[in-house]
């Protein structure tokens, strides 16, 4: 069987699972997943995603810009070249 065979055949009850367990860092039983576990669930749980069209809002990692979506502070916006990343007269320097 193939890894794109098992994923296709995987159980909802499993990704679910799967992805609870990415959520909270531990196995259902309370073992912490290492990082190589954690990599390889959240791959599975991403394939799983794209093959069975989960809607994208639905999907593992998935950020509600809402009303600042296409805005400044949008991180996928870019600021025109030659303006500063930061207004720096935002600031105030506090002195303690």
């Amino acid at each position: 069987m193939t890894y794109e065979e098992l994923i296709e055949r995987l159980d909802p009850t499993v990704y679910t699972s799967l992805r609870r367990s990415i959520e909270l860092g531990k196995w259902p039983d309370g073992r912490k997943l290492s990082p190589e576990q954690r990599e390889i669930c959240l791959e599975a749980v991403i394939y799983y995603e794209n093959r069975h069209n989960i809607p994208e809002t639905e999907r593992v990692g998935f950020l509600d810009r809402g009303s600042k979506a296409g805005t400044a502070c949008d991180p996928s916006v870019r600021q025109p070249s030659g303006q500063a990343e930061v207004d720096s007269s935002q600031f105030v320097e506090v002195k303690s």
